[in-house]
């Protein structure tokens, strides 16, 4: 079974952003609900079969603090 990890990124106008690793799939929703479900429609629109996949959401994170 093939896995396809996606880094999920905060957008700068809101809601979020995915992209697949090592595959051209990019997706992005304003709501964590609606981006699992863009995220199942790009990789079944992406690939014409009917094998299951395995999607990995790793979701980045980044913040600036001053001291």
């Amino acid at each position: 079974m093939q896995e396809i990890i996606f880094v999920i990124n905060e957008s700068s106008e809101g809601g979020y952003e995915a992209a697949a690793l090592s595959i051209s799939i990019f997706t992005e929703a304003d709501t964590w609900s609606e981006l699992k479900v863009n995220i199942i429609e790009a990789v079944s629109c992406h690939f014409d079969d009917n094998v299951q996949r395995i999607v990995r959401m790793h979701f980045v994170k980044d913040e600036v603090l001053t001291a």
